[in-house]
């Protein structure tokens, strides 16, 4: 315990400060300098925790789109547009890519979600107007402006998670 010259009120070992009167302890407690060790950067360390993907997509590649909680990934043939959706029978819109077998209504996925285009040697994704939104990495994408995509990226239809890999 350590006494208060003060007051002499009893605190607890490694108090700062009187817990009575407010005053500084300090000069009781002596040196209160906290030894912190250095440590040593292992490069290893950093590179393994990058989390950005390549943005270039290669010529001849396949688009694999990992849906959270599928058994199997869907593999997507590149084609110049793709769209993402979900079927209903009441409206002729087809997507590309049908996230209806994914519990895709429940989850929020509109008919006609976003879009995927190949620029060259990269995927652009693209909100197209959906009611609940898609979301690359977390973020929510503006309808109508395009977002470079990379390779491992976090893309959500509504609340249908997903990832896609270049492969």
């Amino acid at each position: 315990m350590l006494i208060c010259p003060t007051c002499n009120h009893q605190n607890p070992e490694g108090t700062l400060f009187c817990t009575q009167c407010g005053r500084d302890l300090g000069d009781i407690l002596g040196d209160t300098t906290i030894r912190t060790r250095t440590l040593v950067n292992d490069p290893g360390d950093i590179a393994a925790r990058a989390t950005w993907g390549s943005a270039q997509f290669r010529k001849g590649a396949a688009i694999i789109l990992h849906v959270r909680d599928a058994a199997e990934p869907l593999m997507i043939q590149p084609a110049r547009r793709i769209i993402f959706g979900r079927v209903d029978d009441n409206s002729t819109a087809r997507p590309d890519v049908d996230l209806s077998s994914y519990g895709a209504h429940e989850k929020g996925v509109s008919r006609q979600h976003a879009v995927l285009e190949i620029n060259e040697d990269t995927l652009i994704l693209m909100d197209i107007g959906s009611s609940n939104g898609t979301f690359l990495n977390g973020q929510r994408l503006a309808a109508n402006q395009p977002r470079l995509l990379r390779d491992g990226d976090e893309v959500r239809f509504g609340k249908l998670v997903t990832y896609v890999y270049f492969k």
